[in-house]
């Protein structure tokens, strides 16, 4: 799969599927920086160009659907992925190309179902809700919804950590094989729910007096593909991705007159 020298060896191989971030807090910004900060080497298929800021999203472009299928067919063809993340597919004939690609992959793939911006932009079109339903989830082997996307795709609204049983239930149901409820905007003290249909885990973690948020999803997303690539498994690849988010949202720093983002680099800063 890969073309190196004797004695040359790559390092894990991780593809991500997204939008493009102007402001480099986001999408496949955040995800190449993740990867790298996290050992592996980041591959990157752009399904979308967004143009943003750290006051929001002023516009998107999706790429065309063979754009898309073109990049995914050079990537994968050429050098392969140990793990594959998905995030802001935009439409429904995006989510569907994506999905007939991945349903023919036997690696790790991580769904951060995007929906909606940090700023409460919408990054998904509303036909193409259905099509992550019934085509994306399906291929996934962990998929990391918030509240807000446990509720544009079950219905299931969450008010408190109780209800989180309920809605990994739900989306389990749809088809991936794991599922990570992140609670983040709960009251109290963030907790995220990991199922897989029979076990459950909770992960809890202290929440940082820190406003500069802006890529934490797509972070915790490529985070978590970046170990699976290192060959963890699920529990502890999400564990280790919820220790690197946590990290990288107490060092958010400020930009532009917004909400500024997560610091990726924060654990090579730490030891420079």
């Amino acid at each position: 799969m890969t073309h190196n020298s004797p004695g040359d060896k790559a390092p894990p191989l991780v593809l991500t599927v997204a939008g493009s971030d102007s402001g480099g807090g986001a999408g496949i910004q955040a995800d190449l920086k993740t990867m790298l900060a996290l050992g592996t080497h980041g591959m990157s298929v752009i399904a979308a160009v967004t143009a943003q800021n750290s006051l929001g999203v002023q516009g998107y472009w999706e790429l065309p659907p063979e754009a898309v299928r073109a990049q995914l067919d050079s990537v994968l063809s050429d050098i392969g992925a140990d793990a594959i993340k998905t995030g802001m597919l935009a439409s429904s004939v995006l989510v569907e190309t994506v999905a007939e690609v991945l349903a023919g992959v036997d690696v790790p793939v991580v769904v951060d179902p995007v929906g909606v911006s940090k700023h409460g932009d919408p990054l998904l079109a509303p036909d193409a809700v259905d099509a992550v339903r019934s085509a994306l989830l399906p291929t996934a082997t962990v998929v990391t919804p918030n509240l807000w996307e446990v509720e544009q795709l079950t219905g299931v609204k969450v008010v408190d950590e109780a209800g989180m049983r309920e809605a990994a239930e739900a989306v389990k149901a749809l088809g991936p094989r794991w599922v990570l409820i992140k609670g983040g905007h709960l009251p109290g003290e963030p907790a995220d729910l990991l199922f897989d249909g029979e076990r459950e885990y909770r992960f809890t973690a202290p929440r940082h007096d820190n406003r500069h948020t802006h890529g934490t999803g797509c972070t915790l997303a490529s985070a978590i593909a970046s170990y699976l690539a290192r060959g963890e498994d699920v529990h502890d690849a999400v564990a280790k991705a919820k220790e690197y988010v946590t990290g990288a949202i107490a060092a958010g720093f400020p930009l532009g007159s917004g909400i500024g983002p997560v610091d990726h680099g924060w654990r090579l800063r730490g030891s420079a």
